[in-house]
């Protein structure tokens, strides 16, 4: 279980003039900027409090705990999944997630698609990519990026509105951003999700347009 702030609320608060400054030095207006606050597989006495101060973006994990967490409080949030997403989850996925992070692969391109067209709803999605290219990570490699975006939307209709990444731990961020916004610009994806607890000033800088932002906030999780 997380270790939780003494004071969330206090904690958001910060975060959000980190990214005020942040943004101001990077010669971009405050709204480019949308603030994820990653819930997963914390407490409600921690979300709450930021809840209540007027964070209403989080991202979940997995979809069976979303669903247990935001279920009663469903249209007072937008829920964003970054997590791997199951091809036997998607249908629950489609019907609850306004926005999936983690499109990697084209099975799930597909299913995502027959469950848009089933469900009539169309959460936006993100492709993500593993920049540092590492075998125990999810998303496509940065060269077969190209192929794969195409195909979602022309094989699948699918339309990606940005891509998302997760630079190695203890690398410098800063090239995984860079490549991360070279790749959308190359296809025409507006939507840059980079940048976590650790590093989302250098995220801003590099052109994020939302960042995942989880100790920060609530406190440093104990476990994944």
């Amino acid at each position: 279980m997380a270790a939780s702030p003494t004071d969330p609320a206090q904690a958001y608060a910060d975060v959000v003039a980190r990214i005020a400054r942040a943004t101001q030095g990077a010669g971009r207006a405050r709204d480019a900027v949308t603030l994820v606050a990653v819930s997963k597989m914390q407490p409600w006495e921690a979300v709450a409090p930021v809840l209540a101060a007027g964070q209403c973006v989080f991202g979940e994990n997995r979809v069976q705990e979303a669903q247990s967490r935001w279920a009663g409080r469903r249209a007072e949030v937008t829920l964003h999944l970054i997590g791997p997403l199951q091809t036997n989850k998607a249908a629950d996925a489609v019907a609850f997630f306004d926005v999936i992070e983690t499109l990697d692969r084209e099975k799930l391109a597909r299913v995502l698609a027959e469950e848009i067209q089933k469900q009539s709803r169309s959460p936006r999605l993100y492709v993500q990519v593993n920049t540092g290219e590492e075998p125990q990570k999810a998303g496509v490699l940065p060269q077969d990026a190209d192929v794969f975006i195409a195909a979602c939307r022309k094989a699948y209709g699918l339309m990606p509105e940005g891509l998302m990444c997760i630079p190695p731990v203890g690398e410098p961020a800063g090239p995984h951003f860079a490549l991360l916004a070279k790749l959308a610009a190359r296809n025409g994806l507006v939507k840059l999700s980079m940048g976590m607890s650790e590093d989302f000033e250098t995220a801003i800088a590099f052109g994020a347009t939302s960042i995942r932002v989880g100790s920060a906030v609530f406190g440093a999780r104990t476990q994944a």
